[in-house]
This record gives C-alpha cells, structure tokens and sequence, in this order.
C-alpha cells in the first residue's frame, strides 16, 4: 500500500500557500476587476436608464471594495512577515516556507 507522506511541515505549508492560497487570491482579485469593468460597461452603456446605471454604479463600488480587500490581504501578510522578522523564512511568491525543527523539552526551559 502506498501512503503519501509530506516531507515535513514547511513542505506542506509551502505546498498550501503556492497551490491553494495564492491561486485563489489571485482569482478573486481577478473576478473583483471583471465585476468592476462589468459596472463600468453597464454604466456608460445604459446612459438612458437611471436605475441600470444606478446598477452599473453598485457593481463598480463593489469591485473597487473587492480589489481593496484583496490589496487589504496582501499588505496584511507583508505586514504579519516583516513584524515577525520572517522576511527569509517564507516567501508568498513562490510558496517556499522554512521553520525550525519543533525539538519540545519536558519541563520547559525558561
């Protein structure tokens, strides 16, 4: 029987951010642009009816607070790695992280 195993921790955790967590960040930025350009298109192009450019114009605000959220996540991981001093132990580019060895002593040393 064939069991896959993670070589280790910071293996699995790169695998997850460069695989899972970057991907979809970068989808939902995407889709927040296309919801933004699609309020802009129906804005500019319903210039007759009040209530579709009214529509058009919730689309772009909820866009624009989409891209903000998404620009809101990427500062908050540069912000959570710089403070933690962590700036060449992970790398949300390419999915790299590097931890130490979890070496637990009984009793703990203080």
């Amino acid at each position: 029987m064939n069991i896959a195993y993670a070589g280790s921790l910071d293996t699995f955790i790169g695998n997850v951010n460069r695989l899972i967590i970057n991907p979809l960040i970068l989808l939902l930025f995407a889709l927040a642009v296309a919801y933004f350009l699609y309020g802009m298109l129906q804005f500019f192009t319903n210039q007759q009816s009040e209530e579709k450019k009214t529509a058009g114009k919730q689309h772009m605000i909820w866009g624009v607070i989409g891209m903000t959220i998404m620009m809101g996540v990427f500062f908050l991981m540069n912000l959570i790695l710089s403070t933690f001093n962590l700036q060449g132990d992970i790398k949300p580019e390419t999915g790299e992280v590097k931890l130490d060895d979890y070496n637990p002593t009984y009793p703990p040393r203080n």
